[in-house]
């Protein structure tokens, strides 16, 4: 009887739908590494890996839109609250040999000064003050966030604004966020969403400002 080798592929050939999600079992942190590598940093698909699990997923269209408008929301926040920051995008934070991921976009805010000029991230530079999230994020996904210690994660996925906060080695839901107290983000970022879709991410962003100005949070 002849013997099958296995069909071995780059992992930059498979052809992904968007919205889907492929999970990859008994993955080393060398192959994750050597993924990351091979599929480079100019790309569309986003990964998150924990626990020898990798996970490589496909935004939809719509993903970029709320992705970037909930980014200018924080962005706004942050001014009007008098908060300095640097933003990092879709950086993939590591903790070596354990986890890695990829928030949609995230911010440094107590610990910006330590980032400004960072061009690429050092070995023991601190998670992301937050991070955000859009669509359905997976177990594996918040392992790795739970790994890396990222104190504030926001997960927006069918219209819904959900807060985590780290807790003892666990995310715990929360109606506020520890950035902006006092601020019902939960209403407001998912109704700013669905207003975009209605007039436009220009004339949401500004009834937005013009809220916050008429308000007393």
């Amino acid at each position: 009887m002849t013997a099958v080798s296995p069909v071995v592929k780059p992992v930059s050939q498979m052809r992904l739908a968007p919205g889907s999600t492929v999970n990859i079992q008994d993955i080393s942190w060398e192959e994750f590494e050597s993924i990351l590598q091979e599929l480079g940093e100019k790309r569309s698909l986003r990964v998150a890996y924990s626990k020898s699990m990798l996970e490589i997923m496909v935004p939809l269209p719509e993903h970029e839109k709320s992705k970037d408008l909930i980014s200018d929301i924080v962005k706004i926040l942050l001014k009007i609250a008098g908060k300095s920051y640097e933003p990092f995008g879709s950086t993939t934070f590591k903790r070596e040999n354990i986890a890695g991921v990829e928030p949609d976009t995230c911010f440094y805010i107590q610990n910006y000064q330590r980032m400004i000029g960072r061009r690429k991230l050092e070995p023991n530079d601190p998670p992301p003050d937050l991070a955000i999230e859009t669509d359905v994020t997976s177990k594996t996904t918040l392992d790795a966030y739970v790994a890396i210690a990222v104190p504030e994660l926001w997960i927006y996925d069918s219209k819904k604004l959900r807060i985590y906060l780290l807790s003892n080695g666990h995310y715990i839901e929360s109606d506020n966020s520890p950035n902006f107290p006092n601020m019902p983000l939960t209403q407001i970022i998912p109704a700013t969403v669905e207003r975009a879709w209605q007039v436009g991410t220009v004339q949401a962003l500004k009834e937005f400002e013009e809220a916050l100005d008429r308000s007393s949070f």
